[in-house]
């Protein structure tokens, strides 16, 4: 059995940190922020390319409002940056935070981090050379699912873990800045996927990726309905089908929308649902498990927080932990480059129509 926190985060004894905000879209205000006020955080101070925007969050927060980040980081006094900016827009954000190194302590940035694999290796260096602890906000390995599935891994409950899959049946709401990129899938949604994955079995050796475009995105793009398969120098093999076309409910025919995933091992499987595709209504997503010492029972914890808001406690509780610990984060920048890499093999090996090994990516 899996303890009744298996899917909690660990929170650190020292919930007054002070945090700054840079961003206030949806992420930040019904997510981030939401989510901080729950779990005892601290931010203090926000500041957006909208000021307006940003004076509208403050005031629903109770944050102080700055007319620009630059001033943010100069006047507030502040610890953490918390990033929730476009990814083309990450690079110059966190080198401007870089400037204050030795009062910023921490970020934690949004995914992707930053628009490829190089420019996350760019963006990881400037904080390692400022001696700030940077790590991202990859928010899908603290969907309580997903994190109990993997303290059932750790305690061999399903033995030698076999396969792995997602199948996502879902349609997002698509941000602005993503038709200036050309993404649709793979960087938005796949990514989280695709991190999940390592998180649950480790790092692959390659994967093989096919995709096509969204029927129902105007906007020139590739990657709209993805397929990949990841292989793993054990054996394992992992698998998602990453569908934002999902049938053609918003023209009017019957919904059938939602993400379910799977591990099999050699004893044991289990199963599970994340309740996102749902957002706003609160859907905890499930966790079922068995193995052969079970019979033909399944044990089905179950608990009542959910991915969209609770789990982004998680990421910034994470770092947080490493910064009163002297630790990694747990989501680690170094850590999340692969991550980063992985995607960028999806896009090479669908572009190409082969398999891609992942150093092919890392050690351009």
């Amino acid at each position: 059995m899996i303890s009744d926190s298996a899917h909690l985060p660990q929170l650190p004894h020292r919930r007054d940190t002070p945090i700054g905000c840079i961003g206030s879209g949806f992420i930040m205000s019904d997510c981030h922020l939401v989510a901080y006020k729950n779990a005892g955080f601290n931010p203090i101070a926000i500041a957006s390319r909208t000021p307006a925007n940003s004076r509208k969050v403050a005031g629903r927060h109770g944050l102080k409002a700055y007319e620009t980040y630059p001033e943010m980081l100069e006047q507030a006094d502040i610890e953490v940056v918390d990033v929730a900016v476009p990814p083309d827009a990450q690079l110059d954000v966190i080198r401007e935070i870089t400037r204050h190194a030795g009062k910023i302590r921490g970020i934690l940035a949004q995914k992707p981090l930053g628009i490829n694999y190089q420019q996350a290796v760019e963006i990881v260096s400037l904080c390692e050379q400022a001696n700030i602890v940077l790590s991202v906000n990859q928010n899908m390995r603290y969907d309580q699912s997903v994190r109990a599935c993997r303290a059932v891994i750790d305690k061999g409950l399903l033995g030698d873990p076999v396969f792995a899959s997602i199948d996502m049946r879902a349609i997002p709401h698509w941000m602005p800045w993503q038709q200036r990129q050309g993404w649709v899938t793979l960087r938005i949604m796949s990514i989280h996927h695709l991190d999940t994955f390592r998180y649950w079995l480790g790092d692959p050796i390659r994967v093989f990726c096919s995709t096509r475009p969204d029927p129902r995105t105007s906007f020139e793009h590739s990657d709209g309905i993805c397929l990949y398969i990841l292989e793993y120098e054990n054996g394992a093999r992992a698998s998602s089908w990453d569908d934002v076309w999902a049938g053609p409910a918003k023209e009017g025919a019957a919904a059938d929308i939602g993400i379910n995933w799977r591990v099999e091992g050699t004893t044991g499987m289990a199963r599970g649902t994340i309740g996102w595709p749902e957002y706003p209504a609160r859907t905890p997503s499930t966790l079922d498990y068995t193995n052969s010492s079970l019979g033909d029972r399944w044990i089905e914890p179950r608990w009542n927080e959910v991915w969209f808001p609770d789990a982004f406690a998680g990421t910034m509780a994470q770092l947080l932990v490493a910064l009163e610990s002297g630790n990694t984060p747990e989501i680690s920048a170094q850590d999340n480059l692969k991550t980063m890499a992985l995607v960028d093999a999806c896009y090479l090996s669908a572009q190409e129509h082969r398999a891609v090994e992942i150093d092919e990516i890392t050690n351009r």
